[in-house]
């Protein structure tokens, strides 16, 4: 028989609910206390995130800070710098037909939100979604992933040292207990990782109509046209398809190319590879490693070794799969049927653009799309025609690290978006309120009617 968790979480949650009624966290000061211990714990524990992200993914220091540890730093900077702004209330125009009255809209947190983690940035997507929950005043029970254990053991060190467990709290277990959290009464769930697991959590959120975000992902297109700048686009698209050894979601899954400068291209993503990691990335300091022998045996059954022109290689002892490309790639093969999720790019040559947007369009929507030509027709074109949750002109990935744009999914590859002032509102409930003066009275609306739907059809037009 599993572990019980229902007393637990009943009882965590009910401390929870009477430390968020007592109205601490709803003060702006608390707030941007709380923020600013959680940048300092950060900056404290550095080293250890570094080096607990390099035992669970080979991470390299630069990686870890850039995609990790400094990104979140600078997201709390951002958002102490607007957080008061964001939680005022927001006057708001008032109908002619309620002559006297004001209106307004007041932000408020939902309650105690629940954050579950993946394992592929362990430590930036449990932390990201907490400062948008602090910054909106919540209460916030976090829950990492169980196959990145050293980032999991190094954050439960430091939210527990950094927090009141009344207000933030960290629970560590496998999927049993994410089973049983996502089955108790929160007033908010953020889930990031797989379709799969993201369509039984938003089931069981359901069941107590609880709001969810969810951060899924889906196979991201990146299009070349022979407009493309193909020096830039090939380092581009590599760095976006094997940074953190391709297990990003918002990664390039498959690479479509104009077949006129498919050749070129695909000579300048293979010298790209030899620049960016040698000719052996097994012993390149800046090479990641996948998370585990089960992750890495379902990338090694996508390979078809006839159709690789670099890479395929891999240890499951080491954990490590090369960069590699395939070629001559259809879109009925078995590497084009889900997100990949590791270091390999499938590329397929197109003749026309008609028939790409055709078949991006006929699978389900991706997280990201991205696109290379200096064609302005051709963007305007492709960000028209195709629905995905955001991507980049020219580039890969650069468009998750703006706080001032929204980042999340549509359909299949998510629900909700966040970063920036997005975290805030998407953890905020918005109240509208209007206040009518008592000094007057308009008694239109109150019978008798008698002949006054005359003037209601001249005030409501």
């Amino acid at each position: 028989m599993g572990t019980d968790y229902s007393n637990e979480i009943k009882g965590f949650l009910k401390i929870h609910r009477d430390y968020f009624e007592t109205g601490r966290t709803k003060d702006v000061d608390f707030r941007i206390e709380q923020l600013k211990r959680l940048k300092d714990a950060i900056q404290s524990y550095e080293g250890e995130i570094m080096e607990a992200l390099h035992k669970d993914l080979r991470k390299p220091p630069f990686e870890s800070f850039a995609t990790e540890i400094g990104y979140v730093k600078d997201s709390i900077g951002y958002t102490l710098k607007h957080i008061r702004g964001w939680a005022k209330g927001q006057k708001v125009k008032t109908p002619m037909v309620h002559f006297g009255a004001r209106s307004a809209i007041h932000p408020e947190p939902y309650g105690t939100v629940l954050i579950i983690a993946p394992w592929n940035y362990p430590f930036q997507l449990m932390i990201e979604p907490m400062i948008g929950a602090m910054a909106a005043g919540n209460c916030i029970v976090l829950k990492p992933s169980e196959y990145a254990p050293h980032v999991g053991k190094v954050m439960e060190k430091m939210i527990g040292e950094c927090f009141d467990e009344r207000y933030v709290r960290m629970i560590i277990g496998d999927r049993e207990l994410a089973t049983a959290l996502v089955n108790s009464d929160f007033d908010y769930i953020f889930f990031t990782g797989s379709v799969l697991v993201g369509k039984i959590v938003m089931e069981a959120a359901a069941k107590h109509l609880i709001p969810v975000t969810l951060e899924l992902g889906g196979k991201s297109p990146c299009i070349v046209d022979k407009h493309g700048n193909l020096a830039v686009a090939a380092e581009r698209i590599i760095w976006g398809k094997f940074v953190n050894a391709g297990q990003t979601c918002v990664a390039p899954d498959y690479l479509l190319v104009h077949r006129e400068v498919k050749e070129e291209l695909m000579q300048r993503l293979i010298m790209t590879i030899r620049k960016f990691y040698g000719d052996n990335p097994a012993s390149s300091p800046d090479y990641c490693r996948i998370i585990n022998k089960k992750h890495l045996k379902r990338l090694v059954n996508l390979l078809e070794q006839e159709k690789i022109i670099t890479g395929g290689n891999y240890d499951l002892d080491d954990l490590y799969m090369a960069p590699t490309l395939m070629d001559q790639v259809s879109w009925e093969d078995p590497v084009m049927a889900d997100e990949i999720f590791g270091p390999i790019l499938p590329i397929i040559p197109y003749d026309d653009l008609d028939d790409v947007i055709h078949r991006i369009n006929q699978r389900p929507k991706p997280l990201a799309l991205y696109l290379f030509t200096e064609n302005r027709e051709i963007q305007d074109l492709v960000m028209q025609r195709i629905s995905f949750g955001g991507g980049c002109i020219n580039d890969t990935l650069s468009h998750v690290a703006s706080p001032y744009i929204p980042f999340g999914g549509v359909g299949a590859s998510g629900i909700g978006a966040y970063h920036g002032k997005n975290s805030f509102d998407l953890f905020s409930h918005h109240k509208s309120i209007m206040r009518k003066t008592t000094k007057f009275s308009i008694p239109l609306a109150f019978p008798p009617y008698g002949e006054r739907i005359h003037w209601l059809k001249k005030l409501m037009k």
